[in-house]
């Protein structure tokens, strides 16, 4: 009972009580593990002049100190904010209409349903499964972090950083976080590329006629896809770049990593760099998600691994056959099965007066998982009186993902590194990269938490409904609720590490001593020489059309072990920085032969009105075209027009080609714009009209520089950038989610591509590595660190990483900062 009183009141003053007595009395709300330990932390905390924290302490809990209060110092108000959305009380601080301040994995939906969602898939009971399940040494970095952060927002409410996190530091939403909130966290990274994609669909189920109606449901542009399939605001690109070269690649040279996630430039998936030391136990460098206290991608003294996004399918559809007459009950097995009713009320702030107003919804859960309405994805798939939908995440029963990172910073070997990820199986949703010090080798593979579902099974299994959905979804299963021989949830297949997962053995890997690489298509071409295939469905295509930036890599891959003396590191990272487009290195030329032979084009202004044309003279877009290097470097002048040129051409459906996609040569097919067909010509004319229109329109000289256009903001000033988006075939991808406007396509809102970038090799010193961090370190604009690092990839120089204590203390205007306390929170 007295435990009972103390929860409710903390929680109930928790915005106000923010002084250090408050985190004293916090470790009394934090516990369902027992008592508190009271131990000291002690924690060394240096950066380097770009502001990268060197975390250094004696143990686990003070590490994990170290590492939430280094977080909240950079990035206090995202992750303040980022916890009220992952406990569901978005709406309770900012109103219902709203919605999260940045895009990031589960899209922007309205405050409401971000809470339903939430508080439906990740409660209480949700949290203490996975946290009952995680190792020792983590929950210790848990309680660390909870009190490093607390620590800093105490002292940051406290005035000891004047000016900092002006945005959010009087917020009452800015609050003591607890141990739960960070195993939400984690629970969330699980979900990116599952359930995730489909808030609304889980937060507005509801049975036919009930007051929340399907119609009320906002329409998606298509399925949420994996792979290289996600998209912010409908452009591609969320995703990476990973190239490993073993021995014979770099001819006899020590094997070599290049990673390069693409990723969000803001909110808490954006990556935060960090390394992370205990003496004897720990030394690991990289970067991981806020709010994530291990490394997620880097290198330590043995190995270094990155990773790209998987098309493998993480979760799938049930179709369940309901009883007549009653909408909430399935048929199973020849039985009438309930579905759970799972009442949750959440608080809504009216953003006029400030009162709180309850608002309940029931939502429903089965036993594959929750009722989806997906009528927004395509008509007929709604929740009716005859049929509806449960979705099935391998990911909701995956507690061992943050564990699987902290056995991979611990790694000794590329065998343990490799033997960790076959024991394990977790990796949630991507590909993984990886080398060895003194080991001639390469990996790749995506061993992971993948659904248990055969070719076998899905034939047996997919219903007429799924067939359909198989042509803009192949691979997703969408099988039969109403037979539990369907049931892939409920078996353990040989080799898989528990029930609903695919065994170990029959996921792709490949080791080489050559090359290994992905782009975001599937694990079917890793290595041209050597095509993965022979796996099922729900891990990804083969035999089909490659991405531009995949064909792209495989030439880039191929030039660098072509070259005198194999793969050079720093050939290689000025290659992989070059800004090229694949498709104006392959059609920049047609299109000039086709179109630019007129001084006019008929455009239709609206593409929905195409009868209504004017004439749109192109000589000068033809003239930038003409002299453009093909490039989107900063000062590259022709790369806007075509960005905005064959994003319309491929809108249109206008590209045709004389040499058809050849699956015996994947890599140069399809090729030659057959601009021998009239329509094909008269398309390319229209995209580029279209694209002087919107130029013009805007303000934008056809040929201005392509860093005028894309850019970040450092306070009024502005650092001009380079590359471009996935759909154009940029290697180098820079890309906004913006659309094209008078301000250009500004990074500084709903900006993703390079994010922490990294070439890793080793040597009888330890592991050498440079590394890029493009969003820089602090996203606090009165930080010292804020946009240092942005500036330093906007001039492409590569930054050596200190990874020794003897190359940190020689670096340059390295501060220091010594944290002591007394722990108070628990697991």
């Amino acid at each position: 009972m007295l435990f009972s009183l103390v929860w409710g009141r903390c929680r109930a003053v928790a915005a106000q009580c923010m002084g250090i007595g408050f985190l004293l009395a916090l470790g009394a709300c934090n516990s369902s593990d027992g008592q508190i330990a009271q131990t000291s932390y002690d924690v060394t905390v240096q950066r380097t002049q770009d502001g990268v924290p060197h975390i250094s302490a004696a143990d686990w809990s003070s590490l994990g100190y170290g590492v939430g209060y280094a977080q909240a110092q950079d990035s206090l108000c995202t992750l303040a904010e980022s916890f009220v959305t992952w406990r569901g009380e978005r709406a309770a601080n900012f109103g219902a209409d709203g919605t999260v301040s940045w895009p990031s994995s589960f899209g922007t939906p309205t405050n409401v349903d971000s809470d339903f969602f939430f508080r439906s898939v990740i409660d209480d009971g949700a949290v203490a499964q996975f946290r009952a399940e995680q190792p020792k040494r983590l929950k210790d970095l848990v309680a660390g972090y909870v009190d490093g952060y607390n620590r800093y927002a105490d002292r940051l409410r406290a005035g000891d950083s004047p000016g900092a996190h002006a945005a959010c530091t009087a917020a009452p939403w800015v609050t003591h976080i607890t141990a739960d909130d960070l195993y939400r966290r984690f629970i969330a990274v699980n979900l990116q590329n599952s359930l995730a994609l489909y808030v609304r669909s889980v937060a507005q189920a509801q049975p036919p006629g009930a007051a929340q109606a399907a119609a009320s449901l906002r329409r998606y542009a298509a399925w949420p896809a994996p792979g290289h399939g996600m998209t912010v605001k409908g452009k591609s690109g969320i995703g990476s770049n990973a190239m490993v070269f073993g021995a014979a690649a770099t001819r006899n040279g020590p094997s070599m990593l290049f990673g390069n996630p693409h990723w969000y430039w803001e909110g808490p998936d954006r990556l935060y760099p960090m390394q992370l030391r205990i003496p004897h136990q720990l030394d690991v460098a990289g970067a991981t998600f806020l709010g994530v206290p291990v490394i997620m991608l880097g290198f330590n003294e043995n190995v270094a691994w990155t990773h790209t996004v998987s098309t493998a399918m993480r979760y799938g559809i049930f179709e369940l056959s309901l009883v007549a007459g009653a909408p909430t009950r399935y048929r199973y097995d020849g039985n009438e099965e309930a579905m759970r009713a799972v009442p949750i009320t959440i608080q809504v702030r009216d953003q006029t007066t400030g009162a709180l107003a309850p608002l309940t919804r029931t939502l429903y859960r089965t036993r594959f998982g929750p009722v989806v309405d997906l009528s927004s994805l395509a008509p007929g798939l709604g929740w009716s009186t005859t049929h509806a939908y449960a979705f099935a995440d391998v990911n909701l029963n995956n507690p061992g993902t943050i564990s699987n990172f902290l056995d991979w910073n611990q790694a000794t070997s590329l065998d343990d590194f490799i033997s960790i990820q076959k024991r394990n199986a977790a990796a949630p949703w991507m590909n993984t990269l990886a080398i060895g010090r003194n080991n001639p080798n390469v990996w790749y593979a995506d061993i992971g938490a993948v659904p248990g579902v055969t070719d076998a099974l899905a034939a047996a299994c997919t219903t007429e409904t799924g067939r359909s959905v198989d042509a803009t979804m192949p691979g997703l299963p969408f099988l039969d609720g109403s037979r539990g021989a369907c049931n892939w949830t409920s078996f353990t297949l040989p080799g898989a590490v528990s029930a609903g997962r695919m065994p170990v053995n029959a996921m792709p890997s490949l080791e080489r001593t050559d090359y290994a690489a992905n782009f975001n298509d599937s694990y079917w071409l890793t290595n041209p020489k050597a095509p993965l295939t022979g796996f099922a469905q729900v891990l990804g295509p083969t035999g089909t059309v490659q991405s531009l930036r995949t064909r792209l890599g495989d030439q880039i891959g191929s030039q660098l072990m072509g070259a005198s003396g194999g793969v050079q590191r720093t050939v290689l990272e000025q290659t992989v920085l070059g800004s090229t487009s694949m498709s104006a290195q392959l059609f920049l030329q047609p299109v000039i032969d086709s179109v630019c032979g007129t001084n006019t084009v008929a455009v239709a202004a609206d593409p929905s009105q195409p009868d209504q044309t004017q004439a749109v003279n192109i000589e000068a877009a033809c003239a930038a075209l003409r002299q453009w290097d093909g490039t989107a470097n900063a000062n590259s002048r022709g790369a806007n027009l075509w960005e905005d040129f064959w994003g319309w051409a491929d809108w249109a459906g206008t590209l045709r080609y004389t040499k058809p996609f050849d699956a015996a040569h994947p890599l140069v097919t399809p090729d030659g714009l057959d601009t021998t067909n009239p329509a094909v010509v008269k398309g390319l004319a229209e995209a580029l009209g279209r694209a002087v229109l919107d130029l013009t329109a805007y303000g934008i000289a056809l040929d201005s520089p392509r860093g005028d256009v894309l850019y970040i903001k450092d306070g009024q000033a502005r650092i001009p950038l380079y590359g471009g988006c996935d759909v154009q075939g940029y290697f180098t991808v820079t890309c906004s989610s913006n659309p094209l406007g008078p301000q250009g396509e500004p990074m500084d809102s709903n900006g993703f591509g390079n994010s922490y970038m990294q070439v890793v090799s080793f040597s009888a010193d330890g592991p050498q590595a440079d590394t890029m961090f493009t969003t820089g370190v602090s996203e606090d604009p009165a930080s010292p660190w804020y946009r240092v690092s942005t500036r330093i990839y906007a001039q492409k120089t590569w930054t050596p990483f200190p990874f020794s204590s003897q190359a940190l203390d020689s670096m340059p205007n390295v501060t220091k900062t010594v944290l002591t306390g007394t722990r108070t929170s628990q697991h």
